[in-house]
């Protein structure tokens, strides 16, 4: 009888303990979400390099407690920034096969990255004023680069045949977030106007060396 007695108190006391750890557990990962959606939420604010106390402040926790849940400040930034390159996974696939006309591809390139970088801006912006002071996020920069690097390597391959070395960098460069920023936000141009210059600008690079295959379309 003592055995059935003291058999549901060991019972109920390992339940209650399960409870208490995944209570704990849930707490830790939706204030480690509260931290990621702070920053996230000052980076489109225009605040590029909150402090600690700011994103703290914005994720309703305390400061002495914001790592308690990454590692350092470069744990922290590049969490954030692969919450956004989630979200904006469906945006990176380019859409268009090697095998199609220049001036169609020229056009799905253009708007594909327009979409990704109007989508991942307020991030990219954050990850590159801050890469040139921590070196994992600047690692993660270049990778991100060498990727996309090598979509349009495989998209343009046809064309950059007829290339030398110098055409995969200038198409890079055209494609780019530095180049889809200026556009948008030091010449003001609207969207579409970047997406025009932009598929202007490289039907007139890929015309050069044996010509396009048909003027590109506008956007």
């Amino acid at each position: 009888m003592t055995q059935l007695s003291v058999q549901p108190d060991r019972r109920a006391a390992r339940g209650e303990h399960i409870r208490e750890s995944d209570g704990r557990r849930l707490r830790r990962t939706m204030n480690r979400e509260a931290v990621l959606d702070a920053l996230l939420a000052l980076f489109r604010d225009g605040v590029y390099q909150p402090s600690t106390a700011e994103i703290a402040q914005r994720a309703g926790i305390s400061p002495r407690s914001l790592f308690r849940y990454f590692d350092d400040v470069d744990d922290l930034h590049r969490a954030a920034l692969n919450r956004q390159l989630h979200r904006a996974l469906p945006l990176v696939d380019l859409g268009i096969e090697p095998t199609a006309p220049t001036a169609v591809k020229i056009v799905s390139v253009v708007r594909a990255r327009a979409r990704l970088w109007e989508e991942m801006a307020p991030a990219a912006r954050a990850l590159r004023a801050a890469s040139h002071r921590h070196q994992q996020l600047a690692r993660e920069l270049r990778r991100n680069r060498a990727f996309m690097r090598d979509q349009l390597h495989a998209v343009f391959q046809p064309e950059l045949a007829r290339f030398g070395d110098g055409g995969l960098p200038a198409i890079e460069v055209m494609c780019s977030f530095e180049s889809y920023e200026l556009l948008r936000f030091d010449q003001r141009l609207s969207k579409a106007r970047a997406e025009a210059v932009l598929v202007a600008a490289l039907g007139a690079l890929l015309a050069g060396p044996g010509g396009t295959d048909g003027n590109p379309a506008h956007p």
